[in-house]
């Protein structure tokens, strides 16, 4: 059966109904090859956040320069960052040429059209992906910066108690310096003390005559010399509360009595020969 279609002519009608349906799959592609090109352009702005994420990395990693190790944690997870973000873009270009490939081979065939869009959905999701990953390492990155700067004030927080513990010691050591320094100057104040208390001793039993043979006698001076001196003019009391008080009998000495003076004694009394008693005050011998 024909149909009639202008100046075209006529055809079969199953072959147009293949036509209809190819023209739909063509435009089917076309839709995803739209989709496809929406799916790069998502994948270079994942690219744009990647590339903003590695340099928010560098700047984590100036900022974190007192601590090494952390930083350069930081900095290969974000090299990392910026690979998965340049393979997203790759991808990403890999799936809008595949799209344009599909839309070429979709005029030929639908069912190609329709695994290339399949493919380009899978691209950009991949893309997606990449993109949350690219956050993630950011993030990371951040926390790193972060660690390294609490590593930095712990740092100069125990730089700042040794310099505290250092001036202590040295405050300590001056102490201990001047305490060796005041005990050198005791001792030798000590030692100077204890030869001139040797040296006084010894002038002391200079003026302390010899005490053999002399017991009984009493120490006197006659303001140049010491010698020992005979007690006379009167012994040793007797009896409960020295209730008799006894004198020799011989004055063997030269005696004065001053004027204002008064003294006595119990006889007999008897002047040894050579000796002489003067009165110049009062003796009364009973």
């Amino acid at each position: 059966m024909s149909i009639y279609r202008g100046s075209g002519g006529s055809g079969d009608a199953n072959t147009d109904a293949t036509i209809n349906e190819v023209t739909e799959l063509v435009q089917d592609a076309l839709g995803y090859k739209n989709e496809a090109a929406t799916s790069a352009s998502n994948a270079a702005t994942s690219a744009s956040n990647a590339a903003t994420s590695e340099s928010n990395t560098s700047t984590s990693e100036t900022n974190a320069s007192s601590s090494a190790s952390d930083a350069a944690t930081s900095e290969t997870n974000a090299a990392t960052s910026e690979t998965n973000a340049a393979t997203s873009a790759t991808s990403a270009s890999t799936s809008e040429s595949n799209a344009s490939t599909s839309e070429t081979n979709a005029a030929a065939s639908a069912t190609s059209a329709s695994s290339s869009a399949s493919s380009a959905s899978s691209s950009a999701t991949s893309a997606a992906g990449s993109a949350t990953t690219a956050t993630t390492k950011a993030s990371e990155a951040a926390t790193s910066a972060s660690n390294a700067s609490t590593s930095e004030t712990n740092a100069a927080n125990s730089a700042s108690a040794a310099s505290t513990s250092a001036t202590n010691a040295s405050t300590s050591e001056s102490n201990a310096a001047t305490s060796a320094t005041s005990a050198a100057s005791s001792a030798s104040a000590a030692a100077t003390s204890a030869t001139e208390a040797a040296a006084s001793a010894v002038t002391a039993a200079s003026y302390t005559p010899s005490q053999t043979g002399n017991a009984g006698k009493f120490l006197t001076t006659d303001g140049t010399a010491t010698s020992w001196g005979v007690v006379t003019g009167g012994g040793p009391s007797l009896g409960t509360n020295s209730i008799i008080r006894t004198n020799a009998q011989t004055i063997s000495e030269d005696i004065t009595i001053p004027a204002d003076t008064n003294g006595m004694s119990i006889g007999d009394i008897t002047v040894a020969d050579t000796f002489t008693v003067t009165v110049l005050g009062r003796w009364v011998v009973i």
